[in-house]
């Protein structure tokens, strides 16, 4: 009785100090939640100001850019998944690769090859253990991206995409997968293509009379676009990783708070179970006084007869 009950005590206290570790990360990730919302939200406004500029540019010129040119005959996609650096946050990493795989499906459907570009350490390990190829990878900023980060992603797709059909290491399309924040409770593995240009602010495009008057491109449209597409690329980079930290912090908090419930659950069980032990043992040790008193008492009994 004396072991089984000091093992239930030592599951209780483990299971405390565990209870500790995870409020303290939830604590943590709902602090840091509320900033990366706030980041999220500061840079829609510049994200949705150059999706316009780019959409009066590509709508009201006649200028075959690159980056916003059709192949005739696509074969080859990138593919960037973004995932998280650490785990602890439920099924938020394994939900991007599961979504980044139907992307997958549906391109090798289409007859196309994907050029894999990784961005968090998750991604990195899913790939590596199953021994799959990947381009490049970016680690160490998921749940605080810079911008600078994000311009290092995309000028390494934009070379990718501009580099000659046939050439080594080019790509007819460029595809994301990240994590689209909805609210605390709802985030959304998303995947959209970047290029060629396509204007995915999911919000209907501006009058023609609306966009005239606005813009007037000199010297040139195509110096223009020369300067905004880039931008525009890496903005959306951007804005994809902010929404993904925004949605792993969420997902960390859920995770950490299911964990603390969890442990509380399991303090209360194993106390439950140990103070019936406890109980038990008290109730054994009882009855052998009591049996034994009873003998001692049988045997004088039989002593003086």
């Amino acid at each position: 009785m004396a072991v089984s009950l000091r093992e239930y005590r030592a599951r209780i206290k483990s299971t405390e100090s565990m209870k500790k570790i995870t409020r303290a990360m939830e604590l943590i990730a709902a602090s840091r939640i509320i900033k990366a919302q706030q980041r999220a939200q500061q840079a829609a406004p510049y994200a949705r100001e150059l999706t316009r500029a780019v959409s009066a540019v590509a709508t009201f010129s006649n200028v075959d850019h690159p980056l916003t040119r059709e192949e005739e005959n696509p074969k080859r996609a990138a593919v960037l998944v973004i995932t998280s650096d650490r785990g602890l946050a439920g099924a938020y990493s394994s939900s991007v690769l599961k979504e980044s795989e139907r992307l997958a499906g549906r391109l090798r459907d289409e007859g196309k090859e994907i050029e894999w570009f990784l961005a968090g350490r998750k991604a990195e390990a899913y790939f590596k253990f199953r021994d799959r190829k990947f381009v490049e990878s970016w680690t160490g900023f998921s749940d605080q991206p810079t911008y600078d980060s994000a311009a290092e992603i995309g000028k390494a797709l934009i070379e990718a995409f501009l580099k000659e059909q046939g050439e080594e290491g080019d790509v007819d399309e460029v595809h994301i997968v990240y994590t689209r924040f909805r609210s605390m409770l709802v985030q959304e593995p998303t995947a959209i293509r970047l290029l060629p240009l396509e204007v995915v602010e999911g919000e209907e495009a501006p009058d023609e009379a609306d966009l005239l008057p606005l813009y007037e491109f000199e010297p040139s449209a195509g110096q223009v676009l020369d300067g905004l597409l880039p931008q525009y690329v890496q903005s959306r980079i951007f804005y994809s990783l902010l929404q993904a930290a925004a949605s792993e912090l969420a997902a960390r908090q859920k995770a950490m708070k299911a964990a603390t419930d969890n442990a509380d659950e399991l303090i209360k069980k194993l106390t439950r179970i140990a103070n019936q032990a406890r109980q038990a043992g008290i109730t054994q040790e009882i009855s052998e006084i009591v049996g034994g008193v009873n003998a001692l008492a049988d045997a004088q009994a039989a002593a003086n007869d």
